[in-house]
């Protein structure tokens, strides 16, 4: 009897830390070779992950381990493969059933901040939340948090999402590769514009700015309320990828309809963005509650003062203008940007005209889903596009980038 219940002890530790090893290719069909490329492997066939690591050439590489849909077991695991051309590489990922995520540096941040009265320095606040919900009667949602909504950025870029009917994303430049929203938070002050921190360069109004989502009339974007409740959260914080939420609930669109439509009071819509560490474009998916077959929407980008547009008609869309990042123009300096939208072919009804105001798309689903991604350049980068031929070339690249991916064989 001793010697089972020995046999049985020294075999417990053993299943409490058991773990799979999987060996993924990883396929580059491009004649270019890629860098950080993003790789998502889902885990509901592995059961219960806890922590991971993942290696290739017998080198350990970072990876991530995501609760996307917030209900405390990991739904995804992410890491960044590099490729040469015509590359393939194999990966080992083993998953194990305990520990916790390894760290590893970070390369991209998300922040949410409540304003806190004691402090007076606008790139101190400390107030630090997660999630955020306004009731859709709330005054001034604006103003709740303190750089006006969630943030996050990667190395080359920098974006904030308004926490109001608008859900404008706005834009920091930034002059060097690196991570600074921590530090400045939106707010850059003398003595770190000094040290060469970027700042906000766009101003927005009531614009699109970059790739806003809303709803269309049949004749003009509309924003999105009412609405009974609007929540902003952040579902990852890195290393690799931040992920964050705008949720609306109980919006009542008023949206054009398609004559396969049927009228729909209210929807809940959450809107997805993702940041990977190493790009400058974003990933924005949409997501209803319900099938929109026949609704209308619309997004699209800014038409910055004076700007060049350039359009391939088929879903790629962009600018590059200069105009001041805020309406005083005594204490801001003219900035110039390169705007873009890529939206898929299969969710395009109409590419508008431009106007005063937005290069806009009508856009719209068979289902319940739709994504597009958005991407911007700023002048004062040491690492970009300083020009509007440059800023289409690139455009132009990055549209064959996103439609020759990568390939993933598990």
């Amino acid at each position: 009897m001793k010697q089972i219940l020995l046999a049985i002890a020294l075999a417990m530790p053993l299943a409490a830390s058991a773990q799979q090893t999987i060996s993924i290719n990883v396929a580059n069909p491009s004649k270019a070779a890629r860098t950080d490329q993003p790789v998502v492997i889902p885990l509901e066939r592995y059961g219960e992950v806890r922590s991971a690591i993942v290696t290739v050439d017998g080198q350990e590489i970072p990876c991530q381990l995501d609760d996307i849909n917030q209900d405390e077991t990991f739904d995804e695991l992410c890491f960044l493969a590099d490729l040469k051309a015509r590359e393939t590489k194999t990966y080992s990922v083993t998953l194990l059933n305990d520990g916790e995520p390894r760290p590893y540096p970070a390369r991209v941040y998300a922040e949410m901040v409540m304003r806190n009265d004691k402090v007076k320095e606008k790139n101190k606040h400390n107030n630090y939340i997660q999630s955020l919900t306004a009731r859709g009667d709330c005054a001034n949602p604006y103003n709740l948090q303190h750089h006006h909504g969630v943030d996050f950025e990667s190395e080359l870029n920098g974006i904030r999402i308004y926490f109001d009917k608008r859900q404008t994303l706005d834009l920091y430049g930034k002059r060097h590769k690196r991570l600074e929203l921590q530090a400045t938070q939106f707010y850059t002050q003398a003595d770190q514009k000094a040290q060469g921190y970027g700042d906000d360069v766009l101003w927005v109004g009531n614009t699109f700015g970059l790739g806003a989502f809303r709803g269309w009339d049949g004749h003009e974007p509309t924003m999105i309320e009412p609405v009974k409740t609007r929540t902003q959260r952040v579902i990852s914080y890195g290393p690799l990828r931040t992920i964050v939420e705008v949720i609306d609930r109980g919006w009542k669109p008023n949206c054009a309809l398609g004559s396969a439509a049927s009228p729909v009071e209210e929807l809940t819509m959450t809107l997805r963005y993702t940041q990977y560490a190493g790009h400058r474009d974003t990933d924005v998916d949409v997501f209803f509650n319900r099938d929109v077959d026949g609704y209308q929407f619309s997004t699209g980008i800014i038409n910055v003062k004076d700007s060049e547009e350039f359009s391939d008609k088929q879903g790629l869309r962009g600018c590059w203008g200069t105009d001041y990042p805020s309406t005083d123009t005594l204490k801001w300096s003219r900035e110039t940007v390169g705007l873009g939208i890529l939206i898929p072919r299969e969710y395009i009804v109409s590419e508008q005209p431009a106007n005063k105001d937005n290069y806009a798309f009508v856009v719209g689903t068979k289902g319940r889903h739709l994504k597009y991604k958005v991407a911007y350049c700023s002048d004062n980068e040491d690492f970009g596009m300083h020009s509007a031929k440059e800023w289409f070339e690139w455009m132009k690249a990055w549209r064959k980038e996103v439609e020759q991916p990568i390939t993933v064989d598990l």
